[in-house]
């Protein structure tokens, strides 16, 4: 029951949009409703609002590690163990693909999934995030540095602690984030996705 209840907070943890939270506070229209429609820092950054953007992907991030750091520091009390923390790290993602807050209509998690694997332990989330520095430098795609990152992700967290139901919440959360990306996939793979310092293209 424990379990089911802190990850049940993790969800409404997650469901908080800080795109939409930013964007209202800042004066800025709603997310949803111009450029991509996605409630993340990259479509705020298109305001040009360059303060709101940056608070929204903190905001992000911060809620994915807070909802971890809560159940790992709090949750033992209550008799939350392994499985517990992986269900919080599941549902605190679900809260930001599918916040109940803003009509489901939720963002693509890359902020929010590096604060739950910083959370975890903070040299996954070092690993991951120079994964994803290194692909983005190279080749220049935001987009494609997540997909690599979402799929490296898994295989640092068994080289570091095996495999257990951490590892397998780290696999879904992976795997989210890429079908959350599937038109990205799309550009990609017909050479229109956008290199990060450039012009959107036109679709």
């Amino acid at each position: 029951m424990a379990n089911t209840i802190f990850a049940l907070l993790a969800y409404l943890i997650g469901s908080i949009s800080f795109a939409v939270v930013v964007s209202k506070s800042m004066g800025l229209p709603d997310p949803h409703s111009y450029g991509s429609g996605n409630p993340g820092a990259t479509n705020v950054l298109r305001t040009g609002n360059k303060k709101a953007a940056l608070l929204t992907l903190l905001g992000d991030g911060l809620k994915g590690w807070l909802a971890v750091w809560l159940a790992q520091h709090f949750g033992p009390g209550y008799g939350i163990d392994a499985t517990g923390i992986a269900l919080v790290a599941v549902g605190v993602f679900l809260g930001h693909l599918f916040p109940v807050f803003h009509r489901f209509a939720g963002g693509k998690g890359v902020a929010t999934a590096a604060g739950i694997l910083l959370a975890i332990n903070p040299w996954l989330g070092l690993a991951t995030l120079a994964t994803w520095i290194v692909i983005a430098v190279f080749f220049r795609y935001s987009s494609l540095a997540a997909l690599v990152s979402a799929v490296f992700a898994p295989f640092y967290y068994v080289l570091l602690f095996g495999t257990n139901a951490i590892a397998l919440a780290i696999v879904a959360i992976s795997v989210l984030l890429i079908v959350r990306h599937r038109q990205n996939i799309a550009k990609l793979l017909a050479g229109k996705e956008s290199r990060i310092g450039e012009k959107k293209k036109a679709s």
